[in-house]
């Protein structure tokens, strides 16, 4: 059983027996069909992954890593907030006739913003400090702009990315950390989609500065399961589990912005079946 299975499996029997319930609470989701989307929810819930060790990628079912890549390539590379730049169409209910999602996402780590080295975005930020002032503490990116929520079509739920990199005895490379803080989740759909497009950044981010992957700590204040997916998680939590797969990143690329969606492969991940049809809560 790889870790990444042991972790969710315990998560959400942990959100299922002791979390709280939404239901009879106001509450903004809905249902395609109009009914109010409650859910279970826990607070506060924190997973820590080594990349050293293992990708966390869930065998339970496939998390399909060429489009999990696409989108964090969609909103760290191209910065865009335009679903015609993506491959798939996970954003199509919030974009409006142009495309747009808004002041979202992408589009804020694309701002410049004026420091003493001159004028940057926060991806290229993040890349200069990790490459010229490694053991800094404020590396870090934040897409939760207050004074541009009124236009963004939905609040970033993965808001903050807080860098660190850590020097481990006798090892000639530095290794990269990193901190995924995220206000809302919904474990079903979304919990190892965002594990792993993360790793796969963190990957990245290390290859393209010269260090080795470390831990991603996934901070969640709202994990929550919605009504019409509690059946389907006790199916899926009580599935075989396989080894996790191993990972691959394109060792040629050494420029970020040179990455696409074809340079990472999971090599020999088995996986249980899919889950069709999950119902997603609007």
């Amino acid at each position: 059983m790889s870790y990444a299975d042991t972790l969710f499996i315990n998560m959400c029997r942990d959100i299922l027996d002791n979390g709280t319930s939404t239901e009879g609470e106001k509450v903004r989701p809905h249902w395609e069909d109009g009914t109010s989307a409650y859910t279970i929810k826990k607070f506060g819930v924190v997973n820590r992954y080594d990349l050293s060790k293992e990708f966390p990628a869930l065998t339970l079912r496939r998390t399909a890593i060429k489009s999990a890549t696409d989108e964090i390539l969609w909103i760290w590379q191209k910065k865009s907030n335009n679903i015609h730049d993506l491959h798939s169409h996970i954003w199509d209910e919030w974009a409006d006739a142009d495309g747009s999602i808004g002041k979202a996402y992408g589009y804020q780590l694309g701002v410049k913003h004026q420091y003493k080295e001159g004028m940057m975005d926060q991806v290229d930020r993040v890349i200069y400090d990790l490459k010229n002032n490694p053991f800094s503490r404020r590396i870090m990116t934040n897409i939760y702009v207050h004074q541009d929520l009124h236009e963004m079509n939905l609040y970033p739920c993965a808001y903050s990315m807080t860098f660190n990199v850590t020097q481990k005895k006798g090892d000639d490379k530095l290794t990269l950390n990193a901190v995924l803080n995220q206000r809302s989740q919904d474990v079903l759909t979304a919990n190892n989609w965002n594990v792993c497009q993360y790793a796969v950044l963190v990957h990245m981010l290390a290859q393209v500065c010269d260090m080795r992957v470390g831990e991603l700590v996934h901070v969640i204040a709202d994990a929550h399961i919605y009504d019409r997916h509690v059946p389907l998680v006790e199916e899926l939590i009580t599935r075989q589990s396989y080894p996790a797969p191993k990972f691959w990143l394109n060792p040629e690329v050494k420029d970020f912005y040179e990455f696409t969606r074809d340079d990472v492969k999971l090599i020999d991940y088995e996986t249980g079946p899919q889950i069709e049809h999950i119902p997603v809560a609007i």
